[in-house]
């Protein structure tokens, strides 16, 4: 705390992340498997990165998009997972003012255009599909690259905005926070100030993202949907479709946990609810996806294969 007063409490300085509330044995317990799942996490979407950037077969933008979706995946857990780690083995659990707010911007960063990603693969899917014959014109390398900056520029714009509006509030003596990561809920809750405006445009926001990118999503998943009932052949259906299994897998199990956290606004009211939807959608969805893709995808798979025999 500073000793500047404000009214009757001091000015906050530092927060303490408390975390999950369980006895001290399952504390060890709890640490084990997050850091098992954070090994998985790393090892996987190295992996995937590392494959995809070997192999000149998947030189290709479904590829390219599934190498950035690890990279995004490998950034958000690492923001989380290391300091939730200490904070199982650190009888203070204390985070800084300044590092509560890098944490959350860099995880609003890489969330959002995590959001906005799996729309772009949902694009790119329903172009390889409906429209095979202008395909590489209409996902050349240029367009590629313009689709994940723009990803990373709208993350980047919802992470500034998140930021600004949820550090400009004033934290005054309860700086507790009930939770194992600086996340907006939980701020706004132990605010002194009147948070009304800060619930809106985090309501907004997220409600703006989700409806935007699902959107796109099922609008291009209609089209495929209906460019697929037209081929012929049973066979020829399945093998067509089975393209976009994993997407849609990835896709379920992101926007159902983030629309759970964000876009509701009775999301703050369970705070021990909440903490395990946060660790599905900050931990384990991003262990997950590489596992995903790698064991529905026959491309990644006979890339490991020819990667390993080379070696």
């Amino acid at each position: 705390m500073k000793n500047e007063l404000n009214g009757n409490y001091s000015e906050v300085t530092e927060f303490i992340l408390l975390g999950f509330r369980v006895p001290p044995k399952l504390q060890s317990l709890l640490f084990l498997v997050f850091l098992l799942i954070y090994m998985v996490t790393v090892v996987g979407n190295i992996s995937m990165i590392i494959v995809i950037k070997m192999d000149s077969r998947l030189q290709m933008p479904m590829y390219f998009f599934l190498r950035n979706l690890s990279y995004l995946d490998l950034c958000y857990s690492t923001v989380i997972a290391p300091k939730a780690l200490a904070n199982f083995l650190s009888n203070e659990k204390k985070i800084s003012y300044n590092g509560c707010a890098a944490q959350f911007f860099f995880f609003a960063l890489f969330v959002t255009t995590e959001g906005f990603l799996l729309a772009v693969m949902a694009v790119d899917r329903f172009s390889a599909i409906c429209s095979p014959l202008l395909y590489s014109v209409h996902m050349s390398q240029k367009v590629c690259v313009q689709l994940v900056t723009g990803s990373y520029i709208c993350g980047g714009i919802n992470s500034i905005v998140q930021t600004g509006f949820t550090f400009s509030l004033r934290f005054c003596g309860e700086n507790r926070l009930d939770h194992f990561f600086c996340d907006v809920p939980v701020l706004i809750k132990i605010s002194c100030a009147d948070t009304f405006v800060n619930e809106i445009v985090l309501f907004i926001l997220s409600a703006l993202i989700i409806i935007t990118t699902t959107t796109v999503i099922l609008v291009s998943y209609g089209y495929i949907l209906s460019t697929v009932l037209k081929i012929p052949s049973t066979r020829g259906r399945s093998k067509t479709f089975s393209t976009c299994g994993s997407h849609i897998a990835v896709v379920s199990l992101f926007y159902g946990t983030v629309f759970f956290m964000y876009a509701q606004p009775g999301a703050i009211s369970s705070p021990e609810k909440n903490k395990i939807v946060a660790v599905f959608y900050t931990l384990i969805i991003p262990m997950l996806n590489p596992l995903i893709y790698s064991l529905r995808n026959r491309d990644v798979k006979d890339a490991v294969k020819r990667i390993l025999c080379r070696k």
